[in-house]
């Protein structure tokens, strides 16, 4: 196995057990905190905790972050487009579950 193949991988894991710290998930993400600050003020990823350095989060937040910036990077989409977006899929997946 070489690095791209754990890379892909790691990228598929979601580890629902424990959280993130904001420096946890912007190196996880590969993104700077300013940027995780606004997903947080769009309300693309929710945080637990009141202050900023005792945020924590979890792995579904970490899905999204990686959803987010995938859809910034490749689609230029800007974080009011991708909130909706990434609304619109969850919403999507959940008819999903409910028709099966």
């Amino acid at each position: 196995m070489n690095s791209h193949d754990l890379l892909l991988v790691h990228t598929g894991t979601v580890i629902e057990e424990g959280s993130l710290t904001l420096g946890q998930l912007c190196r996880a993400c590969g993104a700077h905190a300013e940027w995780i600050i606004c997903l947080v003020e769009e309300s693309i990823i929710e945080p637990q905790g009141d202050e900023i350095r005792s945020w924590r989060f979890s792995g579904a937040s970490l899905v999204r972050a990686r959803s987010a910036l995938r859809l910034q990077r490749d689609l230029g989409i800007n974080l009011a487009g991708i909130a909706l977006v990434l609304d619109l899929l969850e919403e999507l997946d959940n008819l999903r579950a409910q028709t099966r």
